[in-house]
């Protein structure tokens, strides 16, 4: 089975590392040419999870986009949704013509205020059937340590979603597959805007009580969304909506609550990126997800917390205390 992964950050090391399990051959592209080369003399990734060792005869590095793409069945998108057009502009809709797209972009099209899958469709004319998305609470850092893990991938096409589930399971990681393609993506973006707020929140003082209070709300918050932009039956209890806002709310590699975090303490927005220098999908989202929702009648008191603190720089202490009214 030959894959084509797109991306060198720290998740697309981790779904490689998953792959390589398996019998596959991955062409793994990546912008940088020296990051590159590194990984084919060195066989680790020097800026993500460089612990993580690359299989040099599973694993092929390209920095030319249309030469990875050759001859290949699964196509992985895996950098940040705010940089994915820029990284596809070498490509047309030829490229990705017949083959299967698997989005591990937690984000949304900031330009477009589009889900990657939707703009993957649209721009490229990619059938719905053959796009998907992986979901559930699975941070890159826990893979690179072996540590038990679980994900879904969510698919109109059950079969897309079931063939491409089998690819990942090995035997750190355990796989799903559910046809809920909108209701995963939704929630998978709407957990990194809760998780950025509980940074906030955490940040100006408040406790593991009153973050409790939040994830609950943010779990209603969800639901409200979901079932406005695609009603169906869906159990939001199940890992790929409930555990994956869990894990990205308390979890110490949470890139959105560290984001949110430093916020609350007093950071400037470009402050916090520069320090991180990794990025936080959740800032994106909340202004996708707020222009988006604009003509809808949806209560999103949590949505609006972030969106009025980090893009209309609202007072922190006025912000949340208006949270605390709204939160039950």
């Amino acid at each position: 089975m030959k894959i084509t992964i797109i991306g060198g950050g720290s998740w697309a090391t981790a779904i490689i590392k998953i792959l390589s399990e398996g019998n596959v051959q991955i062409k793994w592209w990546m912008r940088n040419s020296e990051d590159a080369e590194y990984i084919k003399k060195l066989h680790h990734n020097r800026n993500y999870l460089s612990s993580v060792e690359i299989h040099p005869s599973k694993v092929r590095p390209y920095t030319n986009l249309k030469e990875a793409l050759r001859d290949t069945e699964w196509v992985v998108l895996a950098v940040p949704a705010a940089f994915l057009a820029d990284a596809l502009t070498t490509i047309n809709k030829n490229h990705l013509q017949d083959k299967k797209i698997i989005s591990a972009i937690k984000g949304m099209i900031p330009a477009t205020n589009q889900l990657v899958t939707d703009w993957i469709e649209q721009t490229y004319d990619v059938p719905a059937d053959n796009i998907g998305v992986i979901a559930g609470p699975c941070h890159a850092e826990e893979v690179a340590l072996e540590k038990h893990s679980y994900l879904t991938i969510a698919s109109p096409n059950l079969i897309l979603a079931n063939d491409f589930a089998d690819l990942l399971r090995c035997r750190f990681v355990s796989t799903s597959a559910l046809d809920d393609l909108y209701g995963v993506e939704y929630a998978a973006v709407i957990k990194n805007i809760v998780a950025l707020a509980c940074g906030i929140t955490h940040g100006l003082g408040g406790g593991d009580n009153f973050q409790a209070v939040m994830v609950s709300n943010a779990m209603q918050e969800i639901c409200r969304v979901v079932d406005v932009i695609d009603p169906m039956k869906r159990d939001l209890s199940a890992s790929a909506y409930l555990g994956d806002l869990l894990v990205t709310a308390y979890s110490q590699f949470s890139r959105n609550r560290t984001f949110g975090n430093m916020v609350g303490r007093g950071y400037s927005v470009k402050a916090a990126q520069l320090e991180m220098n990794m990025i936080a999908e959740g800032y994106y989202a909340v202004k996708c997800i707020y222009e988006m929702l604009k003509g809808y009648d949806i209560d999103m008191p949590i949505t609006n917390f972030a969106y009025q603190i980090l893009y209309q720089n609202a007072p922190l202490k006025k912000e949340f205390e208006y949270l605390k009214e709204k939160l039950k």
